[in-house]
């Protein structure tokens, strides 16, 4: 069963550049599969995204698009988690990645990776809350003026 909760006025997004600023807004998604062709395959397919391969130093990452707009990305499982099942994993903005651990970890939660940095993109980290769900948090780099 989903909820639709309203934003307060002040806090809506304006356009969707704005989850990118937005602390608390879902801002990116990416597959980690061990077979990014196909997948790439089947959600073109599915939805009609298109894709822009970048080659990252371990092999490609996929950028995906709905409409001609960056959504999420697809990518092979690093190599220290060969052999995982295929999974989405969801990234939430916040303005501080180090912040955000400290918070987790306080409120029970725990770190499975990082904070790291991704080049000219921000700073992440892998969290898990106090049940066991697994999401990302992201503090981006500010576009250059």
């Amino acid at each position: 069963m989903a909820f639709l909760i309203k934003p307060k006025e002040a806090s809506a997004m304006q356009s969707y550049d704005d989850i990118y600023k937005t602390t608390g807004a879902f801002s990116w998604t990416e597959l980690v599969t061990p077979d990014p062709q196909a997948a790439l395959a089947f959600y073109g397919q599915m939805f009609g995204w298109t894709s822009e391969a970048m080659n990252m130093g371990q092999g490609d990452y996929h950028v995906i698009k709905a409409g001609g707009t960056s959504v999420g990305g697809i990518m092979s499982a690093p190599p220290d988690a060969q052999g995982a099942p295929a999974m989405w994993c969801a990234y939430v903005t916040v303005p501080d990645t180090d912040a955000a651990v400290d918070k987790c970890v306080a409120l029970g939660g725990r770190v499975c990776a990082g904070p790291m940095d991704i080049p000219s993109v921000g700073r992440f980290a892998v969290l898990q809350d106090p049940q066991g769900a697994v999401f990302n948090v992201i503090a981006y780099v500010p576009p250059s003026a």
